[in-house]
């Protein structure tokens, strides 16, 4: 099936809202870990989500001149083609962008994209995000009015971050304290900005403790129920119900219980990268440790092509990730329910 049309797109959030499930969205820096994000999908019979931060894109664009908009237009140009060879819906998404990179970002690619779809084609990316948590909320929803009309006229949905994830992501940093969590004032604010779906359809990360990286346990004190106060709370003002589609940021080492409780509060969609990053790399690591002699040239020896060849460590390094993709449709719930 080829990468998920805006309709299709629309389907699933839709699907996923109305069935209290959630598609990973699974970072990816390389074509290897878009094949193994797409594998992992395929194994769970799962439709999904694969999406580039700013420094993955700036990663994808190549050292020598690191240009974002090159990286991102590349691998998702690279997606269009290789998605069709598997039997799953992936939608492509932009992750967190930050006010100071917007004019290299994602504008630029609203730009390609409206192009596109004035030219009768689909967009190249399905949805955006816009990171306005280190801006005052009243600048952040100005911002993102003005990026949801764009999107909108491009056929594609914008994510918006109204309050602060605690942690680093792509430079992007809070501090873990009690200014994690969106109020229903805050909620309130944002739909009366950025309305409940007539003026574009927009995915909604509110913060309910959610902490970008690895944490240990009792570090972070994450609320998931606090999501139904913010979807009851609007739903009282405007009489739309559940009028939110939520995104869980900060998802590596949640339990299996906030996510269920995260679930039936509206979240559709939820960030995966530590752990798949790791996922990743162990093989790899494995395979230099187990190989070390053949790997590196030893004591003027020569090593072993069959073991320094990067295909004999990228597939295991690919098999690894697939299958955490796989474990998290699992615990989203989304297993077996791709798109006929």
């Amino acid at each position: 099936m080829p990468i998920a049309t805006p309709e299709v797109y629309n389907e699933m959030l839709d699907r996923a809202k109305a069935g209290k499930f959630a598609y990973p969205a699974i970072n990816v820096t390389s074509t290897q870990t878009l094949h193994a994000a797409l594998r992992g999908f395929a194994e769970a019979e799962s439709d999904g989500i694969v999406q580039i931060s700013t420094g993955g894109a700036e990663f994808l664009g190549g050292q020598y001149n690191k240009d974002m908009v090159t990286g991102a237009r590349a691998l998702a140009e690279f997606a269009h083609v290789v998605a069709e060879k598997y039997p799953v819906n992936v939608a492509l998404h932009t992750d967190h962008c930050p006010k100071d990179k917007l004019d290299g970002y994602v504008r630029p690619l609203l730009a390609i994209s409206k192009e596109r779809v004035d030219r009768g084609l689909n967009p190249l990316f399905q949805s955006h995000m816009w990171d306005g948590s280190a801006e005052t909320l009243k600048d952040n929803l100005e911002i993102a009015a003005e990026l949801l009309a764009q999107a909108a006229a491009a056929k594609i949905v914008l994510e918006v971050e109204i309050t602060p994830t605690g942690g680093e992501e792509d430079g992007v940093s809070h501090e873990i304290n009690d200014e994690l969590y969106t109020t229903v004032d805050d909620a309130l604010r944002t739909a009366e900005a950025l309305g409940t779906g007539e003026r574009g359809r927009y995915l909604l990360a509110a913060s309910f403790g959610n902490v970008h990286g690895v944490y240990k346990p009792g570090n972070v004190v994450l609320r998931p129920e606090l999501l139904s106060d913010l979807q009851r709370g609007v739903a009282e003002v405007t009489g739309k119900q559940d009028p939110f589609d939520f995104v869980f940021h900060g998802g590596s080492g949640s339990t299996n219980e906030e996510i269920a409780t995260a679930l039936e509060n509206g979240v559709v969609k939820m960030n995966l990268d530590t752990d798949t990053q790791y996922a990743f790399t162990r093989p790899i690591v494995d395979h230099v440790f187990r190989n070390y002699d053949g790997v590196l040239k030893v004591d003027g020896e020569v090593g072993n092509k069959k073991t320094y060849d990067p295909r004999s460590w990228g597939k295991s390094a690919e098999g690894g990730m697939a299958e955490r993709v796989t474990r998290a449709c699992a615990d989203l719930r989304s297993t077996g329910t791709k798109l006929k």
